[in-house]
């Protein structure tokens, strides 16, 4: 059995990020994000931004990285790929000049063709249609809609005016407010004049020596409207299915919507299962600015955008889900357990399948060699990938421990390294007009070692990366037959830059010996048009819960990962739109459904 474990695990390339609103200071984090994901050749391919590469796979489980050529635009962000015919077409966004396009035979050798570009646009897609007119979109603010226009197929030249497709309805469309768990209303007039007049004060600028467009801009950076962005677009059973990211990359509901028309050019209504795409909680939150896919056995799968948003806004990760369209034509996407194992075959299958594997850590006692102040040893076992351990040395004598409380069957760990605040000289030199940034190319290596043991004197080797090359930041370690073990251990660490090792989930996945939860006990009440409140009653037998909701018993697409009982806030509701909830608790044993119930108006 193959399985995959959130996010996909792959090297992350370090970014030098001289962000003009970092004053000066260069912010130092790894980043991957906006995922193109093609099937070319019978092969799996990711282009994701600020990689330097590609991610290549035969099997959706096992990728590897491809360095790029240098002459794509690879400091320019959201690579958009697409097959068209025996070619594979790619581009990339810049408002600062005009894009140039390049298509290839041949993604990992090259060459590539390149296809001079007459217009500026920022995240990009290319879309073919059945009769092989093509189709082109783009759209990145929370001030311009998306837009769409035919392109001629020999020349990539738009064929008339560009169309506005889709804008943000922050005020009807609760998913795309601002802020965590979509907490904010767009800003007043008055509210953005004063912190408009604040940031010229601040910055000492008059506003008539700024120009129109950057007004524009600024004044858009608080008006609390939501990006809208990130357009990729499908076409199933003579429909087109316009997906966007949005209300921003930095919080844990970036995620990605659909709108539904019979022409790839609309008019475009919004569709009843929205987001549908959507991971507000769990270890890693987020699933936005996407693609969506089918594999060789006619699956389909959206790969999206991840947060962790700690070292910059652009700190995020890759996810892969399994997705399809229902007997209504609805796009879904299943990240119930979006971070969890998950089993990948290669045949067909369901895409409501559960987690391959249960949680075994969750909030389990964990121990280390040392530790610094606010990142203690409890820190990797909370399932929260903005916390995490961190030792109080580089030393490779280090280490960290989590007691599962009882032996148990553990079929999978996944080691998820975070980067504390990194304060070393970049290596390379600055470039690139938006966001300027240099991104590491140097190879680096994340080392160590994983053992398990009964009794927490002797240990089994689980997997050896002392002499490791790769730097995988969020390995993923599996064995089908499994460990009967009680405690997981990580030691002999080395990580990038000599840091001292910092580790924000050891995650451990397997089978408990008792019984799945109770039924548990909840309901809901809507408060006001975008939010619900839904109360769940504490159960001592849970570890945590899944929040299901949807139009229907039958269409619980939505779903929030949270582990406390008591009183949870969803704001990702849709003005005038009656919703289902159901809630499922689960522990280390299995899962229990709720019983499905009508939201109280």
């Amino acid at each position: 059995m193959q399985v995959i474990c959130n996010p996909v695990n792959i090297n992350y390339r370090y970014q030098f990020n001289a962000d003009p609103r970092s004053h000066g200071k260069v912010k130092i984090c790894r980043e991957a994000a906006d995922p193109s994901m093609i099937c070319f050749q019978g092969r799996y391919y990711i282009f994701a931004s600020m990689t330097l590469g590609v991610w290549v796979s035969d099997d959706l489980a096992h990728w590897e990285n491809h360095r790029l050529p240098d002459e794509l635009p690879l400091y320019d962000y959201a690579p958009d790929v697409r097959v068209m015919g025996d070619y594979v077409y790619f581009c990339a966004s810049s408002r600062d000049h005009h894009c140039d396009r390049y298509r290839t035979r041949d993604i990992l050798n090259g060459p590539y063709e390149r296809i001079e570009g007459s217009f500026s646009y920022w995240d990009p897609n290319l879309f073919v249609d059945d009769d092989g007119r093509v189709y082109f979109y783009w759209g990145c603010s929370n001030v311009t809609p998306i837009y769409g226009v035919e392109l001629d197929p020999d020349t990539m030249e738009p064929k008339g005016e560009p169309k506005e497709l889709l804008c943000g309805h922050p005020r009807e469309i609760g998913f795309e407010r601002f802020g965590p768990d979509n907490s904010l209303l767009p800003a007043s007039e008055e509210e953005i004049d004063m912190a408009y007049q604040g940031f010229l004060k601040h910055q000492g600028q008059k506003e008539e020596n700024i120009p129109a467009p950057l007004r524009a801009m600024i004044r858009g950076m608080f008006s609390r409207a939501p990006y809208i962005e990130g357009a990729w677009m499908d076409k199933k059973n003579g429909r087109y299915y316009l997906q966007y990211a949005t209300p921003g990359t930095q919080f844990n509901t970036y995620s990605d919507g659909v709108y539904v028309g019979d022409n790839p050019l609309g008019p475009f209504t919004l569709a009843e299962n929205n987001p549908y795409s959507y991971k507000p909680g769990g270890f890693l939150p987020g699933a936005g600015h996407g693609s969506t896919m089918q594999d060789r056995a006619g699956n389909w799968w959206h790969a999206a955008t991840m947060r962790i948003s700690m070292n910059h806004d652009f700190e995020r990760r890759v996810g892969l889900f399994p997705a399809g369209f229902d007997a209504d034509g609805e796009l879904f996407c299943n990240q119930r357990y979006g971070d969890w194992p998950l089993s990948v075959s290669g045949a067909e299958e369901d895409p409501w399948r559960g987690p391959a594997w249960m949680l075994l850590s969750a909030g389990k006692p964990a121990a280390a060699s040392s530790w610094t102040e606010g990142k203690e040893p409890r820190k990797a076992t909370e399932e929260n990938v903005q916390t995490w351990w961190q030792a109080a040395t580089n030393s490779r004598e280090e280490w960290l421990q989590v007691d599962l409380g009882e032996h148990m069957q553990v079929h999978a760990v996944q080691v998820n390294f975070a980067d504390d605040v990194i304060d070393i000289p970049c290596p390379g030199s600055i470039r690139g007009t938006t966001q300027p940034r240099y991104i590491d190319e140097n190879t680096h290596s994340t080392q160590f070692l994983l053992e398990g043991s009964s009794d927490g004197q002797h240990w089994q080797v689980l997997a050896d990366r002392t002499q490791g090359a790769t730097d995988l930041s969020h390995d993923f370690i599996t064995s089908c037959d499994g460990w009967q073990i009680r405690y997981v251990k990580v030691s002999r660490m080395a990580v990038p830059y000599d840091q001292a090792p910092c580790i924000s989930g050891l995650r451990v996945f397997g089978k408990g010996n008792g019984s799945a939860p109770e039924v548990p006990s909840a309901s809901a009440v809507r408060k006001g048009d975008l939010d619900m409140e839904v109360a769940i009653r504490p159960q001592k037998d849970a570890v945590g819960f899944n929040i299901l909701f949807g139009a229907s018993v039958d269409k619980l697409y939505h779903s929030m990962m949270v582990f406390d009982a008591g009183t949870h806030r969803v704001g990702a509701l849709i003005r005038g739109r009656k919703y289902v909830v159901r809630v499922d608790a689960f522990n280390e044993n299995g899962i229990t459904e709720g019983v499905p119930f009508q939201v109280e108006e």
